[in-house]
């Protein structure tokens, strides 16, 4: 390998790695809004793997409060005009609550004349609902990927090991660790497990640990 491609590979993985770690919610799509790239702050909005929002549409994963914002975006990546778009969205959060905001789309590409990629980063702007009281108390507000960080670190799992069993990245799931801990007001890993099992988000009494099945 030259040193130019090397010095490229180096410069790309410095460039994800920082993507992974950027908290906004960030993704890179097509320019028909498929996501090729997201980062773990995009895909808990959703509750979900940055591997599993790929190729997902951006406008099933966050609902336009106009439609005719979209058609005007997509009149104006037609006529290759490379502006900021801004787009009111609402969608469902994985605890249930109906959040709102906005995405902003930056078209981005090597040259002019390429077909370019849209760099999309969403902002939260608030909820409008929570989710109803006699949900079930942590669960509701767990995702399957956090109930499953939850009981790797109940049973042992390091960080790395973690990352692998979910196909996240290591800083995918100090994130969403990070999260729980805000939530819950955890102090450590070690309350953060122990409120799992408290809130009923684990299954007490079975080994290796599990996560309790949503009612």
């Amino acid at each position: 390998m030259d040193l130019a491609r090397l010095e490229a590979v180096v410069w790309r993985n410095r460039a994800l790695l920082l993507f992974d770690r950027i908290a906004m919610p960030v993704a890179v799509c097509d320019v028909y809004g498929a996501v090729l790239l997201a980062n773990p702050a995009m895909a808990a909005e959703c509750g979900t793997t940055p591997g599993r929002l790929r190729g997902r549409d951006v406008l099933d994963l966050f609902s336009p409060r106009e439609a005719t914002q979209v058609e005007r975006i997509a009149e104006a990546l037609r006529m290759r005009r490379r502006s900021r778009y801004q787009v009111s969205v609402r969608w469902r959060a994985p605890g249930g609550a109906e959040r709102y905001g906005e995405l902003t789309a930056d078209p981005v590409s090597d040259t002019v004349e390429d077909t370019p990629a849209l760099l999309v980063m969403l902002r939260v702007e608030g909820e409008r609902e929570r989710p109803p009281a006699d949900a079930p108390a942590g669960q509701s507000r767990v995702t399957p990927v956090e109930a499953r960080i939850l009981a790797l670190l109940a049973g042992g799992a390091t960080t790395a090991r973690a990352a692998r069993e979910t196909g996240l990245t290591s800083d995918g799931v100090t994130y969403h660790l990070r999260r729980l801990s805000s939530r819950w007001n955890a102090a450590n890993r070690t309350e953060l497990v122990a409120r799992a099992y408290a809130l009923g988000v684990l299954t007490p009494g079975v080994w290796p640990p599990e996560a309790s099945a949503p009612e």
